[in-house]
């Protein structure tokens, strides 16, 4: 018979096998935070809330060179400023260290708070892969209400597309003759491959009719859109992690290898830019994240 494990053994199995599930976490964590899929004060926030949770375990040291543009001289300075020892977790800063933290975070990294007086023009952008369409879809179904503008698109539909439903499909000389026109609320390139952009006769006519409009768009064109429109209520669409973007973009399918390190290398890009929105939303699960949409549709329209 073989010689049969202790409870301490297999105490001791399960410790590694949790701290190794931790320092997985812990990675995963920090790689969020560099790809600015959460911002650091909300990191901070979780951290004090609940020291035993992946951020409070972080290291402070690990937590700045996480932060983007951050080398090890720029960590040593802030350490020496804040008084912080480079052994110190997150969750285990003293009260003034972690308000000297936060203002240092708020100077270096600002959020910018919801514009108030927005408009009824909902623009809903986000990165690649992130799941725009689905939600937006969701909301079609569920909420007829709300009028989803259908964009025009220079690709090839996709399996299971509807012209007219998902997008209006049209070769590069109707796209050409809508922009001579000023037909167009917004297009951009999009992955330096496809034109995209928003008809504005319908979101025009919806808008005249006291609908509340929905944009799903990518973010070139959200700007456009806050150019042309200030009032618009922009809605940024993020993933609930950075891993779970990129599992969602090589388990979509539709590109092939180069494409998709093109698109994450443009999600990472975009998703520097999510301060420039008015809300965020995270779409961990669909039907939560239209619903979170639709709430903020609602509390405009009111």
């Amino acid at each position: 018979m073989g010689e049969r494990r202790s409870v301490p053994d297999v105490d001791r199995a399960a410790a590694a096998r949790r701290a190794v599930e931790r320092r997985r976490a812990r990675a995963s964590l920090k790689r969020d935070i560099a790809t600015r899929v959460v911002t650091p004060q909300d990191v901070l926030g979780t951290a004090v809330a609940e020291a035993d949770s992946v951020a409070g375990s972080m290291r402070v040291t690990d937590f700045l060179m996480a932060l983007p543009a951050i080398g090890a001289g720029k960590r040593d300075r802030v350490l020496q400023e804040l008084h912080i020892a480079p052994v110190k977790r997150l969750g285990g800063l003293g009260v003034r260290q972690v308000a000297g933290l936060s203002a240092w975070l708020d100077d270096r990294f600002p959020v910018t708070a919801p514009r108030s007086g927005r408009s009824r023009l909902l623009v809903l952008a986000g990165p690649t892969a992130v799941g725009k369409g689905t939600v937006a879809a969701r909301i079609r179904e569920q909420h007829p209400e709300i009028h989803l503008s259908v964009s025009a698109t220079t690709r090839a539909p996709r399996p299971g597309e509807i012209d007219g439903v998902h997008y209006f499909f049209v070769d590069d000389a109707e796209f050409d003759r809508l922009i001579a026109d000023g037909e167009l609320l917004e297009y951009a390139v999009v992955h330096n491959k496809h034109r995209y952009g928003t008809p504005r006769g319908p979101v025009d006519a919806a808008l005249a009719g006291g609908k509340t409009v929905l944009l799903e768009i990518d973010l070139q064109g959200a700007r456009q859109v806050r150019a042309a429109e200030p009032s618009a209520t922009l809605v940024f669409l993020l993933p609930p992690s950075w891993d779970e973007l990129v599992h969602r973009l090589i388990g979509r399918g539709t590109e092939d290898a180069e494409e998709r390190t093109r698109r994450l290398r443009t999600a990472k890009v975009e998703l520097a830019a999510q301060n420039e929105f008015d809300h965020r939303v995270v779409n961990e699960d669909v039907a939560t994240a239209a619903r979170e949409v639709v709430e903020l549709a609602q509390g405009v329209a009111r």
